[in-house]
């Protein structure tokens, strides 16, 4: 069975486990780090509700206002002209010539042409997650792991590019930190998932995806106040969920990655005293 490994820092190490052998290869690094996919990422996480009409905005206060620094400041490259107003810079009469009007893209149908790219990538990833799976021949496996990560990252970019034309598309943000999760950016992940919940506090699969980006980075607290509000809404949830913290528990027993002993045993007995809950109800119902 292979696994994809989002762990390693710089590449992306892959373990491929075939028979009592145990192969390693690095592929190339899919995490959000490009200069352009950054700023657009700062834009979005800085200000959530960017108008992308702002400009304009501004450019008509300037022409109400009379004031050529505002009209500068919206139309940087107008040289701080401003049309019409005392007979200055006076716009042409003649028709223009440069193509037909209205051919930029407005917001709303560019964020949506970019979340159904996004879509598309993020289920070929799956599929190439399911063929490495399946895949018997070593350097087979290490082929698909490795067109998983360029289809996440790629996916990546894709839901960045929706929220940076709306930067409250719901689904473009749950979609941003499952990929997040997948890439192992947990806490690039829980911030997506915290703005995915601020527009819908009642999602309960970014719960559940927030609770396991909580344990990969050590905040058992908060994965469990997760745990227990799945169990009370969605028993499914909370059972993947239950998945990921006995994972994250026969890990840390192997290897404690700096946890102290007593809290990786106060967890084992709280997750004892759940399962068996969890279990009980279950029978009873």
């Amino acid at each position: 069975m292979s696994e994809f490994d989002p762990r390693a820092r710089g590449g992306k190490k892959v373990s491929i486990q075939t028979g009592k052998h145990l192969k390693s290869t690095v592929m190339k690094d899919p995490s959000p780090e490009s200069a352009a996919r950054r700023a657009r990422i700062s834009m979005r996480r800085n200000f959530p509700l960017y108008c992308p009409r702002f400009p304009a905005l501004l450019a008509a206060f300037a022409l109400l206002s009379g004031s050529p620094g505002a009209w500068a400041q919206a139309y940087p490259g107008g040289g701080g002209q401003m049309p019409g107003r005392g007979g200055m810079n006076q716009p042409s009469m003649a028709p223009d010539d440069t193509g037909p009007q209205g051919s930029t893209e407005k917001p709303d149908a560019a964020a949506k042409k970019a979340f159904n790219a996004g879509v598309k990538s993020l289920n070929r990833a799956r599929e190439f997650e399911e063929a490495a799976a399946k895949a018997a021949n070593p350097d087979k496996k290490a082929a698909e792991l490795e067109k998983v990560g360029d289809a996440y990252s790629r996916a990546l970019d894709q839901f960045t590019e929706a929220l940076s034309n709306k930067g409250d598309m719901v689904d473009a943000w749950n979609n941003v930190g499952y990929v997040h999760l997948r890439l192992g950016a947990y806490r690039e992940s829980i911030d997506d998932y915290n703005h995915t919940l601020a527009l819908k506090p009642g999602l309960l699969e970014a719960i559940e995806h927030r609770g396991e980006a909580y344990m990969a980075v050590d905040r058992l607290d908060d994965a469990k106040a997760a745990y227990m509000d799945l169990f009370n809404h969605a028993r499914p949830l909370a059972d993947q969920l239950m998945v990921s913290m006995q994972k994250w528990l026969a890990s840390h027993r192997e290897a404690a990655n700096g946890m102290r002993a007593a809290d990786i045993d106060s967890f084992d007995k709280w997750l004892q005293e759940r399962d068996g809950i969890a279990k009980q109800t279950a029978s009873a119902t």
